[in-house]
């Protein structure tokens, strides 16, 4: 369960945000995961309602989660489409000399926070 390591580092990374801009409070952080990123949202939830009690500055910040579609280019045919209805073989020429763009992040989107 690599949740956990997740919510950790963003707690700690708001935490010194906070600090260094001055913040009171922050209401709510919202993160993009991407659809291959591997993470449990349900999970991940738990873990940041467990863990920002940890921290005054999050005790009652709320995590918002939005899914960022996967997509693989390949490298034959110069086509994007898909990751997760086609994997990774490219359904328009059959190449598997292919990458991912995107779909394997997550990424503190914004945050909305209280100043002093």
């Amino acid at each position: 369960m690599h949740e956990l390591g997740i919510v950790t580092h963003v707690a700690k990374t708001l935490d010194e945000l906070s600090r260094e801009n001055h913040l009171k409070r922050i209401g709510s952080v919202t993160l993009q995961v991407g659809e291959v990123s591997g993470i449990i949202t349900d999970y991940f939830v738990d873990c940041w309602n467990y863990f920002k009690v940890r921290y005054p500055v999050l005790k009652d910040a709320e995590m918002k989660l939005e899914t960022t579609k996967a997509v693989t280019f390949c490298e034959d045919c110069k086509q994007e489409y898909e990751t997760v209805k086609y994997g990774r073989t490219c359904p328009y020429c059959q190449s598997e000399h292919t990458y991912l763009v995107t779909g394997n992040e997550c990424v503190i989107k914004e945050i909305e926070a209280e100043e002093e």
